[in-house]
């Protein structure tokens, strides 16, 4: 009976068995890699070379191969060889130079270097400039937003409105309250183009505006359902109606947890008269300027983003009609949203910003 060539008998260390089970199991090593070392371990079991091939959807002369790279060099022998290719046509002085370049100047006839302005500047390929700054991770075209607190409880106020995220009270509703002013009823001088195969949906550049709403909201964070009124003005009166509303609306048996801004009318003298005679309310105010810590926030970029910001209205009534419709379809299939932040992770956060800030002054 031929049963072929003999292989070599392979023998693992303690050491490498354990190498090459970490490498086998890890998610983060390469995948070609991965399989090597499995490929090792089944061969070191006596598992034949058509199985290990069948079994890891290699083909056998790869397992031959890797088999013997390991018998001869080890576990140094499954990483892949080295295979030079062209020379650098760039030096790393260059490289470093471009970096410096675009970290530390600005262009004179402008805010920001492009690469078009950049490889004219150093005289390199825009090509080439591209993948320096996406190795290095540079985005000289943006901007990121930042604005800091200068609420003197403003760690206070972030433990407090966290805690009623992460740990709600028991019989009681968490409701995130603000509203969305001056929305615009904005109706396109031309009928829209429709979307179609080929093309994009087609809107004037300019419009007619009809008026405009203030959108008041209450999101409940337990369920994601949103209770909404659309308001013709913006003042304490208002706000105060939308308050009644809530009342009506949410079971006496509950405490209710208001998470709002500090805006002028959320403190008139007749909302704090007013939340006095309703003692089931309890008010927890965002610091200065950290309206993200309000989830009613995150809704309204939702609405704004599928309702308003595209929409075409023939009057603020027809806008109005256009958002409780909308209202309403969001609240027949809501989720509340997961709030994953605790109050010690964004006051790290806000800690390296001002470390980076700091830097920036020296």
């Amino acid at each position: 009976m031929i049963t072929g060539r003999p292989k070599s008998p392979l023998v693992l260390s303690e050491e490498e068995r354990l190498q090459l089970n970490a490498v086998a199991k890890s998610r983060s090593f390469p995948h070609a890699l991965v399989m090597r070392a499995r490929l090792v371990l089944l061969a070191a079991e006596g598992v034949a070379n058509t199985v290990i091939a069948k079994q890891l959807n290699l083909s056998q002369q790869s397992v031959c191969l890797w088999r013997q790279r390991f018998l001869k060099q080890g576990l140094q022998g499954l990483h892949d060889e080295f295979r030079p290719g062209r020379p650098r046509s760039i030096s790393d002085e260059r490289v470093a130079a471009l970096v410096r370049k675009t970290l530390a100047t600005k262009p004179k006839d402008g805010t920001h270097w492009t690469i078009r302005s950049m490889a004219k500047q150093t005289r390199l390929s825009a090509p080439t400039v591209y993948r320096i700054w996406q190795t290095f991770g540079l985005q000289p075209h943006r901007q990121r937003h930042f604005k800091l607190s200068p609420d003197p409880f403003f760690v206070e106020k972030v433990r407090d409105i966290v805690g009623l995220y992460l740990n709600p009270p028991d019989k009681a509703m968490v409701l995130c309250v603000d509203e969305k002013s001056q929305i615009q009823a904005l109706d396109r001088t031309q009928p829209v183009l429709p979307i179609g195969l080929g093309y994009v949906e087609g809107v004037t550049h300019d419009y007619v505006r009809h008026g405009t709403t203030t959108l008041f909201a209450a999101l409940d964070i337990a369920t994601g359902r949103v209770l909404t009124a659309c308001k013709r003005r913006h003042r304490h009166q208002e706000y105060l109606a939308f308050l009644q509303q809530v009342e009506e609306n949410v079971p006496r048996k509950l405490d209710i947890h208001l998470v709002v801004d500090n805006y002028a009318t959320h403190k008139h003298p007749r909302v704090k008269r007013w939340l006095a005679a309703h003692p089931r309310y309890h008010v927890h105010y965002t610091p200065t300027y950290a309206s993200w810590l309000n989830q009613v926030e995150i809704w309204f970029n939702i609405i704004t983003q599928r309702a308003i910001r595209r929409g075409t209205f023939k009057s603020v009534k027809d806008l109005v009609a256009k958002i409780d419709g909308y209202v309403q379809q969001y609240n027949s299939h809501t989720t509340p949203f997961v709030w994953t932040a605790t109050a010690d992770s964004i006051l790290q956060k806000l800690e390296r910003l001002c470390q980076r800030i700091s830097e920036t002054q020296h």
